[in-house]
């Protein structure tokens, strides 16, 4: 059995198609419903059971889970940048993360999870996957500091050497339609196109990027996934790893790819950034991909256009979401 946490969230789910399409099925997802649209990913997925997370935490820690289990793919998490509630924070992304890391090391399966692209901060520190670098990143919001209470811990208790941590950057694509504020600007956008003609882009408030010109490492869930995967047939790679293009681009570039896919003109206005984000905003990310490529990772990554056409084209013109 493999078990997906965050297996009906927008990268979980992805995973949980890919799997499907390798021929996986005997899959457990946790997660938690609640009251949007996530259950809609679920449609399109063989899996054998699914738990609330509440009642998988209640499960594990009281020993009670007596199935064999090959593989824990831990992504669930609230991802909201913006949360304001640490101690949600805590409890949900750090405490609950050890509890299923700890599970996983007891039943002997291989344990991947995802950190994230937020831990570098501002990036003054660059991005560079080395575990040896984690103790210096300073993260700029909660959400990323959560994440880097777990990657330090489990490179203090001497679990970072068996189990592997993905530093997702700005992944976007299929099935994040749930994610509301948290959704890519390529859904947003798409959005704002589709009801006014035009997009909208943040301001520059940094004087060494002009509007527009602030840049990203986006990566197309389709990658992410095959990049999260590879970790399961290569069990010998372990560590924290980034997942990314290791091509920044543009928002400029994203938003004209977006009106390219949609075979219109662009029309790009900037509006002024909530003044909540601009302390915490990243101007720049960019991944080193060095370290999962010496670990074999070869496949060559979906370029900023040819994902964003296949994205909206097929997927959000057609109001499709990710199946087997």
């Amino acid at each position: 059995m493999i078990i997906v946490t965050g297996g009906a969230g927008f990268i979980g789910s992805a995973v949980v198609a890919a799997l499907n399409a390798k021929g996986v099925k005997d899959i457990l997802i946790v997660d938690v419903l609640g009251r949007d649209e996530k259950w809609k990913n679920l449609r399109n997925l063989a899996y054998t059971d699914y738990l609330e997370a509440g009642n998988f935490l209640d499960i594990i820690t009281a020993g009670k889970f007596f199935l064999p289990v090959d593989a824990v793919f831990h992504l669930g998490a609230c991802s909201s940048t913006t949360e304001p509630d640490a101690s949600y924070l805590v409890t949900n992304n750090f405490e609950y993360s050890k509890s299923v890391a700890s599970f996983a090391m007891d039943k002997k399966a291989r344990f991947i999870y995802a950190s994230s692209a937020a831990t570098y901060g501002d990036g003054s520190k660059g991005f560079c996957d080395d575990e040896a670098m984690l103790p210096q990143l300073q993260p700029m919001n909660m959400y990323g500091f959560s994440k880097q209470m777990f990657d330090l811990w489990s490179q203090n208790n001497g679990m970072a050497k068996k189990i592997v941590g993905l530093k997702y950057f700005n992944v976007y694509g299929p099935n994040e339609y749930h994610k509301g504020d948290m959704r890519s600007f390529i859904l947003k956008g798409f959005m704002q196109i589709q009801q006014t003609g035009r997009v909208k882009l943040f301001k520059s408030y940094n004087p060494q990027y002009k509007d527009g010109c602030q840049m990203r490492d986006f990566v197309y869930v389709k990658d992410a996934v095959d990049m999260t995967l590879f970790f399961l047939e290569n069990k010998k790679a372990n560590g924290v790893f980034n997942v990314g293009t290791g091509r920044a681009r543009t928002w400029l570039d994203l938003a004209n790819a977006l009106f390219a896919a949609m075979n219109m003109q662009p029309n790009i206005v900037f509006e002024d950034m909530p003044t909540v984000l601009r302390d915490k905003y990243q101007y720049f990310t960019q991944a080193e991909i060095g370290k999962i490529r010496g670990a074999g990772y070869k496949k060559e990554i979906t370029s900023l256009e040819d994902a964003v056409r296949d994205y909206v084209q097929n997927y959000l013109l057609v109001d499709k979401y990710l199946s087997a």
